[in-house]
């Protein structure tokens, strides 16, 4: 799995006046590995925000990172265009991907993955535009014959008391979604949840998950107790990129070879965090792997 940054390299140098814009074609940003199942979330911040650049550099890190799945918020448009430069790029592995429609302000969900795994996808909770403007992105995957659900969210912004009461009852919904039709399933729940873990209780949106640790933890949490330096997203700065897993992967998630983190593509970059920012996103990716049984 990891060849593909080698073949990334010679395939950048024998493309560069085709695509001129590649700093990243040494291999730096290696997050997956071949005993873990890897997943990111990631907002791209209006994809692709400096078109035919910001496609080439995101299919740069999808590969580099090198992940099973990648769940994408706020693409507007040219996602073929990014499935169809990743599987150009990536001489190993095919990817399949599916981009929602139905988003407000066509900021859409998305599902980029590799095609071995088996995948079913459908959005749900669609009738609730209130409190979920994107209706969240659930996949059904069996990876190496263990089956998780993923739901991909991208819940509402802003910060006055409307925003929060939003956030409140989307999560409101999804708690109550998980636990009323997948509550023996190993489900991963993650998105830019625009909102931060560390309130206190009396105004913490993520209060119907925190309430119940014996069935779901924010494997982030670590994360957004810490330093700033590792938050998701910098400019404001908070840590507003979320992953929850239920009860059934914490065994998982205890493995030594785990780990949950911020990705600071940011630093591979000459010039940091102002040329991400400009031409990819203003969100980090979060990154989860974990350790499966044998």
């Amino acid at each position: 799995m990891k060849m593909i940054s080698l073949f990334l390299f010679i395939f950048l140098v024998a493309c560069g006046e085709q695509n001129p814009y590649f700093p990243l074609a040494e291999p730096t940003i290696i997050f997956g590995t071949d005993s873990t199942f890897d997943v990111v979330t990631w907002n791209l911040e209006n994809f692709p925000k400096r078109g035919a650049t910001t496609i080439n550099l995101v299919s740069q890190i999808i590969l580099q990172i090198d992940a099973e799945i990648y769940a994408l918020q706020e693409i507007e448009n040219s996602f073929e265009a990014l499935l169809q430069t990743v599987n150009e790029l990536d001489t190993l592995n095919n990817w399949n991907g599916f981009c929602s429609n139905s988003a407000a302000f066509s900021i859409n969900l998305a599902y980029i993955y590799k095609s071995g795994n088996s995948t079913d996808i459908t959005e749900i909770l669609d009738s609730d535009y209130h409190y979920l403007p994107r209706p969240p992105l659930l996949m059904n995957l069996i990876f190496e014959g263990s089956e998780f659900v993923i739901i991909n969210n991208h819940l509402k912004a802003g910060g006055d008391a409307g925003d929060i009461e939003r956030r409140t009852g989307g999560c409101l919904l999804l708690e109550e979604y998980i636990s009323q039709n997948l509550a023996s399933e190993n489900v991963i729940l993650l998105g830019d949840l625009n909102d931060v873990l560390t309130d206190a209780e009396e105004e913490n949106v993520f209060k119907p998950f925190l309430d119940e640790i014996t069935n779901y933890q924010f494997v982030d949490m670590e994360i957004a107790e810490g330093s700033s330096i590792d938050w998701s997203y910098p400019t404001w700065p908070s840590h507003l990129d979320h992953i929850l897993i239920t009860n059934e992967l914490y065994g998982e998630f205890n493995e030594s070879s785990s780990e949950i983190r911020t990705l600071k593509i940011d630093e591979y970059l000459d010039d940091g965090w102002s040329e991400y920012e400009q031409n990819i996103s203003d969100h980090r990716p979060v990154g989860i792997k974990l350790k499966l049984g044998e």
